[in-house]
């Protein structure tokens, strides 16, 4: 995404709407580079098209897709950043996996890693991890919610206090320019914070689709992540952010990322 297409998605978000020769003459460009970069917006289903312009997408889209349905959505894009996740992990650690298609992607790109000690309050990585390297898999307890095997709740958050991780690995539903990093559910969120205050090195992992939606809780900010790896790249608004925090943005094709990487804040410690 160009930081011009990632300036009139803000402004579609903002505003409701936007108006092809209103974003020209702001632009300073021809009415067709707007139509141009306003179609790519559409075909990622960032934004759906009008007579003369765009608006925001549906309402649908502000709440989350059922699990299954969101394991299948940008599944490439979801592999790829796992790849690049799983290379920050060395073997001989532990770390925490969320529940999230991504973090469940991450958990298979990390099949050859052995001697891991994997913490995670998702049923779909404990069961995807049982067959690969040998390692210690820890099942966080508490109500196991059916719809997609997510363990949650005021049990769940205890039980992560419990341990220290090296490296705590996160997905979101949706991602704010201003780095921002949302869901929808409260029991999520809280289990997201805990395993994020209980490792040493914090990653996000998503997909720049994150940035078309929107979630009313915050997970946390930039400043609370050591790395945010993503398959392209955000838009300067997020990247002035990420550099301000000291958080590095690793993307997907663009980016390899060494194990045992770290960042202090403020001071890169790590190689790509």
């Amino acid at each position: 995404m160009t930081d011009r297409q990632q300036e009139l998605l803000s402004l579609i978000r903002r505003d409701g709407a936007v108006r092809v020769k209103d974003m020209a003459r702001r632009f300073r460009v021809t009415t067709q580079t707007i139509r141009r970069d306003l179609n790519a917006l559409c075909d990622a289903g960032m934004a759906r098209r009008t007579h003369g312009g765009a608006r925001a997408p549906d309402s649908a889209r502000v709440s989350n897709l059922d699990y299954r349905a969101r394991r299948a959505l940008r599944r490439d894009a979801k592999q790829a950043v796992a790849r690049v996740a799983a290379g920050l992990i060395p073997g001989g650690c532990s770390l925490m996996l969320n529940i999230g298609t991504t973090t469940e992607q991450v958990a298979v790109a990390l099949g050859g890693h052995a001697q891991l000690v994997v913490i995670s309050n998702n049923i779909n990585i404990i069961s995807t991890m049982m067959s690969a390297a040998p390692r210690e898999l820890i099942l966080v307890g508490g109500a196991v919610r059916c719809s997609d095997g997510a363990v949650i709740g005021e049990q769940a958050v205890e039980f992560i206090a419990r341990y220290k991780a090296d490296y705590a690995v996160i997905g979101c539903s949706a991602l704010d320019e201003d780095g921002a990093v949302l869901d929808f559910d409260s029991r999520e969120v809280s289990v997201a914070r805990a395993m994020l205050r209980n490792a040493r090195t914090r990653v996000l992992v998503c997909d720049h689709s994150k940035f078309a939606r929107t979630a009313p809780m915050r997970i946390c900010n930039l400043d609370d992540l050591d790395f945010v790896v993503i398959d392209r790249r955000p838009g300067a608004r997020f990247m002035q952010v990420a550099r301000a925090a000291g958080t590095r943005v690793l993307v997907a094709g663009q980016e390899r990322a060494t194990a045992g990487a770290h960042v202090e804040k403020g001071r890169e410690t790590g190689t790509t």
